[in-house]
């Protein structure tokens, strides 16, 4: 059985390589498996947000994949998900919940983004983590 993750980064880039190349005002955030024939994907589009045509539009945009799956187009949402490092460098000083490969789950504050790893301050101490050990990485809601 393949690596989930790896799976999800692939569907990302294939995904994200051909949405941003029909509509270059889009950004595709995160691919999120839902199953093993299910998968979300998280979109964002500068200065005008996401809305349902959008979503119409991108899923139309990824019907090769209707065969395979069932997909699910979305907003980022409250929980926003961060996987670039310039995703990491927006949230500095916001709060994020972190998966990866060495620790279950972290959570913190962004106090720094680097081009290879980030800094997060969790309620114990400040932790350096590489971009490439996060499998997911999504704001927390601060309410």
């Amino acid at each position: 059985m393949a690596n989930v993750h790896d799976k999800e980064k692939s569907l990302h880039r294939e995904i994200a390589n051909r949405v941003e190349s029909a509509m270059p005002d889009v950004e595709v955030l995160a691919v999120e498996l839902n199953g093993p024939e299910r998968f979300t994907v998280f979109i964002d589009r500068v200065g005008a947000g996401v809305d349902h045509a959008l979503c119409a539009r991108v899923t139309d945009e990824l019907r090769d994949y209707l065969r395979e799956y069932t997909i699910d187009v979305s907003s980022p949402g409250l929980e926003r998900p961060l996987r670039k490092p310039q995703h990491f460098r927006n949230a500095v000083g916001r709060r994020v919940t972190l998966r990866t490969e060495a620790r279950t789950r972290l959570r913190g504050e962004v106090v720094d983004a680097g081009d290879r790893a980030l800094t997060l301050k969790t309620d114990n101490e400040a932790v350096q983590v590489p971009y490439e050990e996060i499998l997911r990485g999504n704001l927390t809601d601060e309410r």
